[in-house]
């Protein structure tokens, strides 16, 4: 996939369909209770980083092997040995190994990078979308698609600081005082007032600066459409985290708009006998998915154990924490993933 080409015509539409609807609608409805003033228990609004245990979130990631082999025209289709699997293996052992590691020894570091690779790879989640599912897109350059991924990435990362800071701050604290109780205060400076306004209004000239620009190279209705397609979801987003409580949020982002916009670029990617055809029905691609996804997931849960023994906790909150970390760890081999993915079906 050369830069900016797109999908099949059918199989675009029907990914498309696939891909917004049901993140614009769950999200907006989500939102609703807090325009209008309403709370919601806390403990309703983990519901959804639980449910992302088995759907769509930690299983979107567990499919890499099969995603480079079809990128790369190398899966193994003989029961011979499965290179893409070994490769990725060894990646995550390594990378996510060493993560771990740094988990362990400075946690409020970790935590600082975690944040901004999470801002890194939900904005190249949102980059493949905007440019390779549409026909055309109005994001031409590589200076335009790095603005694009610095905004996309960087909603739902710097505008719950914002609006909730103080509830930002308490996951912050969980997460880090699962390994040192006293990392909160190397991070507290991010939390002050000056700090916080500076971060939201450099996002806010980057995403004013990169729909500006687009617009002025959106020539054609087809850039044109999808630069409404992106500035409509730009504001939302920002709506959105500025609305909802970050707990609440992050978790329906996470599964629904995220994880669900990288399911639907396995997807696409056919079964790695041939690419996906405009006929093949999408549910059929999801029950792959599902399929494809269950035994690493398994794996990943088992890891999620370990870090249990490692890390003990005693409520619904500790849990969160220690399922972030194990996000975390897994984020790390699972980005060097897909950046190798955007090279090859030329993102960039």
């Amino acid at each position: 996939m050369s830069a900016g080409a797109s999908l099949a015509a059918g199989t675009g539409d029907r990914l498309e369909r696939t891909v917004f609807a049901p993140a614009w609608i769950a999200l907006g409805l989500a939102s609703l209770p807090f325009l209008f003033g309403f709370a919601i228990p806390r403990w309703a609004q983990y519901v959804p980083f639980l449910a992302s245990v088995l759907v769509l979130g930690l299983p979107h990631g567990a499919v890499d092997h099969l995603a480079a082999a079809r990128v790369g025209g190398s899966e193994d289709r003989n029961g011979g040995f499965d290179r893409p699997l070994a490769v990725v293996a060894v990646l995550y052992l390594l990378a996510g190994g060493a993560y771990l590691l740094g988990w362990l020894l400075a946690p409020a570091s970790s935590f600082a990078f975690f944040i901004a690779l999470t801002w890194f790879h939900w904005g190249q989640g949102d980059l493949y979308v905007l440019v390779a599912l549409p026909e055309r897109t109005h994001l031409r350059s590589r200076t335009q698609r790095a603005l694009g991924l610095a905004v996309r990435g960087g909603l739902p990362m710097i505008v719950p600081l914002l609006s909730f800071p103080g509830t930002y701050r308490e996951i912050t604290r969980s997460v880090t005082g699962l390994f040192d109780p006293s990392a909160i205060t190397v991070l507290d400076p991010v939390f002050t007032v000056s700090v916080r306004l500076a971060l939201g209004g450099g996002l806010a000239a980057l995403s004013i600066g990169a729909l500006v620009i687009g617009y002025r190279r959106a020539e054609g209705v087809g850039r044109k459409r999808v630069w409404r397609l992106d500035a409509a979801e730009t504001l939302f987003l920002w709506a959105f985290f500025l609305t909802v409580p970050p707990v609440l949020a992050v978790g329906l982002y996470f599964c629904l708009w995220h994880s669900l916009r990288h399911v639907v670029r396995v997807i696409a990617l056919g079964d790695g006998t041939d690419s996906m055809e405009p006929t093949d029905p999408v549910v059929g691609g999801f029950v792959r998915f599902a399929r494809e996804a269950a035994p690493l997931t398994a794996g990943a849960l088992v890891i999620f154990a370990g870090l249990y023994l490692l890390a003990p906790v005693a409520d619904v909150s500790g849990l969160i924490a220690l399922y972030l970390v194990l996000l975390a760890v897994l984020t790390l081999p699972h980005v060097l993933v897909v950046t190798w993915m955007d090279r090859k079906q030329g993102i960039w």
